[in-house]
């Protein structure tokens, strides 16, 4: 297989136009045709309700548009000052193991975090990633919802670097109510965009096997 490309789209991507997007390429994938990719973005404002969501945890939307998505999750907001890392791998010839790929998503992303100075962990029973707020407080940095169909991945992370951490007000973020959402500007970290994807890349490859080689 040929390398994992990697893309970055400067714009805010639709989300529906990020979907069709995402559903050709893995499709592609499957059948051989294109390489495995990671697909960095923002999204305009908008929540997701993930296979999980509960109707009573959207609370106030505020005219935002909501989207029935396919990952795993409940709901989550999405918007500019958001890192979003869409990562569409074929399992089939990486390890058909979903587990361990996302504890692999997990780690890549605890890893990338800690090289720019934050240090985020697991919470259990959660999908996602923790750290301290500037009060002490357990609050998410990151969220994690993923699909695998016919072994191969789409969706992927989602990293706040300096979105609009009231916009998750209007929902029940990922379906927990005793702990908050912060970022990386709110830690007073100051990392812009760039310096997140250079971390994530140069985090890619310690945590992603490269493909099992073809049997003859």
């Amino acid at each position: 297989m040929p390398p994992v490309e990697w893309t970055t789209s400067i714009k805010p991507v639709p989300y529906t136009d990020a979907v069709a997007l995402m559903e050709a390429r893995a499709a592609a994938i499957r059948a051989r045709e294109a390489a495995e990719l990671v697909w960095l973005l923002e999204h305009p404002p908008l929540y997701t309700a993930g296979t999980s969501a509960d109707p009573a945890e959207l609370l106030n939307p505020g005219g935002l548009p909501v989207y029935s998505t396919g990952r795993g999750g409940r709901y989550t907001y999405h918007g500019p000052g958001q890192r979003i890392a869409y990562v569409m791998l074929d399992l089939a010839a990486r390890g058909p193991d979903i587990r361990r790929y996302v504890r692999n998503l997990e780690e890549w992303v605890i890893c990338a975090l800690s090289n720019i100075g934050t240090p985020a962990s697991r919470r259990d029973g959660q999908i996602g990633l923790w750290t301290t707020d500037s009060n002490g407080v357990e609050a998410k940095i990151a969220a994690i919802g993923v699909r695998v169909r016919r072994w191969v991945t789409f969706h992927g992370i989602a990293i706040n670097v300096d979105p609009d951490l009231e916009a998750f007000a209007g929902i029940v973020p990922c379906g927990i109510r005793d702990a908050g959402v912060t970022s990386l500007a709110a830690l007073g970290l100051g990392a812009s965009m760039a310096k997140i994807d250079a971390a994530l890349r140069a985090e890619f490859e310690n945590h992603f096997a490269p493909p099992l080689p073809s049997p003859p």
